[in-house]
């Protein structure tokens, strides 16, 4: 399954503390089960992002929507997907 990872700024006022966070957590790891994906993992980060979620999905439609339910919680960043560092290996190999 494609692999994606979100780099997240947390903008929406209703966002602003800890336990906001943790309660929207759980409703968007429900949210990206329902578009099948999977949220993989998530951590905190210092610099001009909040958070990182990495998340997997079967196809572009399920991630775009997955991303979607990331702005839906107020949660903005840009979403991108990554390669393992040994499959681009394999496809640098290849050309």
């Amino acid at each position: 399954m494609p692999t994606y990872v979100s780099l997240i700024d947390v903008t929406d006022r209703e966002v602003q503390n800890t336990q906001d966070l943790a309660s929207i957590w759980g409703e968007i790891r429900t949210e990206f089960e329902e578009h099948e994906a999977d949220l993989v993992d998530s951590y905190a980060v210092l610099g001009k992002y909040d958070f990182l979620i990495i998340f997997e999905a079967g196809d572009h439609e399920s991630a775009f929507k997955s991303a979607l339910t990331l702005r839906r919680h107020g949660l903005e960043g840009e979403t991108m997907e990554i390669v393992d560092t040994d499959d681009f290996a394999h496809l640098v190999d290849e050309i």
